[in-house]
């Protein structure tokens, strides 16, 4: 994927993020997708996908954009779910770079309670589109499942006019992943809206790409969020398949898979079920379950092995005056959580078969991604060239009176 075109380590969109999920698909792997509270799991991320070399999402839900910036900031409005959300993003592009390898920023899902936070975002993107000629985010989703298709559809509709010209990817779900995830809750959802039609996924399509090609679907098929036992869930990836092969006849299209899909709520899964999926058009699935089990499983390790010299500040099995500060200082038992998350975020890559291996060169940047400015003629310049001229014409002018 390093010969596609303006493909660079740090944050990358647009055209860029739009041939690397055309490269997925057509090479047969998805792109994991890993929800992120804070920076010191948006490194873990960056470090596992780094020490494969491949590229992952790092993406934000209302709840978690929310505790980035601090949960003593008020939210009545929104306004921590967008601050949080643009700091994760401002972050992300300060130190991607360093780690050698693509990211892409997402935020996830929105329902339309939560459309606020979607604004606001949006707004950001404008911002940093006029200033540096691409979005802060790279991709946004609207998850708005719960209102009637129709409905669903026409927002999402509006909302992708307003995206297209900056070239931000939409994600939007038709049909409802079940179980509850950051305040959503659709555990006593009629079990029949947890599998998308082709007809469905038809209709999405049909609306959408009249603005543009930069969007997927996150179509259900059975899926639930949150943990389970494989087994307790009924998943049908195959339907997607159906949903493939119904976009292509209704198209007349040669491609066998034209739709890009997105798998939600895949925790528990099958290795089986997940390569289905992806083999049927999935490009991105979200992680966030599992990983935060990872997080904490690695800080409750390092807590069961250390708890007596975690007792007090001064004291523990070495003597009654040897300090602990070694072990409460939060880089030790912090960095803990980061490397049992590390750990699973590689296994989500390989169970994706998102994997390979690049070592960037020596001589390549690894600079702060914070854009760079449209360019324009310096004021100064301006003033000088005028300068210039004027002195010119003068000269020109007395040349000729003589």
């Amino acid at each position: 994927y390093w010969d596609i075109p303006g493909m660079k380590a740090g944050v990358i969109t647009g055209d860029v993020a739009w041939n690397l999920l055309k490269y997925a698909k057509a090479k047969g792997f998805a792109i994991p997708a890993f929800n992120c509270t804070g920076s010191s799991v948006c490194n873990a991320v960056l470090e596992g996908a780094a020490k494969l070399g491949m590229p992952a999402y790092i993406q934000f839900s209302e709840g978690g954009s929310a505790f980035f910036c601090g949960k003593g900031i008020p939210n009545d409005k929104k306004q921590a779910a967008i601050l949080g959300a643009c700091a994760g993003a401002h972050y992300v592009r300060m130190v991607a770079p360093a780690y050698g390898i693509p990211v892409l920023v997402h935020s996830d899902h929105c329902a339309k309670k939560l459309l606020p936070w979607f604004d606001g975002m949006l707004k950001a993107d404008e911002d940093f589109y006029n200033k540096y000629g691409e979005p802060l985010f790279s991709s946004h989703m609207l998850d708005l499942s719960e209102e009637p298709d129709d409905e669903n559809i026409a927002i999402c509709v509006e909302y992708f006019k307003r995206m297209a010209p900056m070239k931000i990817w939409l994600e939007m779900e038709i049909g409802i992943t079940g179980g509850e995830e950051d305040g959503v809750n659709n555990e006593s959802v009629d079990p029949e809206k947890l599998y998308t039609s082709p007809e469905q996924v038809w209709a999405v399509y049909e609306a959408l790409s009249k603005i543009g090609d930069m969007f997927s679907v996150a179509a259900a098929f059975g899926n639930v969020h949150g943990v389970y036992k494989p087994g307790n869930v009924k998943l049908s990836p195959e339907k997607l398949g159906g949903h493939q092969s119904y976009a292509k006849k209704m198209l007349n299209s040669s491609l066998e898979k034209p739709i890009f899909l997105v798998m939600h709520g895949g925790s528990g899964s099958t290795d089986e079920e997940i390569m289905t999926a992806v083999k049927n058009g999935v490009v991105k699935m979200n992680i966030d379950t599992d990983t935060q089990w990872a997080y904490w499983d690695g800080l409750r390790a390092f807590e069961k092995e250390k708890r007596a010299y975690l007792q007090g500040q001064i004291g523990n099995p070495d003597g009654p005056d040897k300090p602990n500060k070694k072990f409460y200082d939060p880089r030790v038992w912090v960095r803990k959580a980061e490397e049992s998350m590390c750990k699973r975020v590689m296994v989500s890559c390989e169970k994706l078969g998102c994997t390979g291996k690049y070592t960037p060169v020596d001589d390549e940047p690894k600079f702060p991604q914070i854009g760079s400015p449209k360019m324009t003629a310096s004021p100064v310049v301006l003033m000088a060239a005028g300068a210039i001229v004027g002195s010119a014409a003068t000269l020109l002018m007395k040349v000729i009176s003589k």
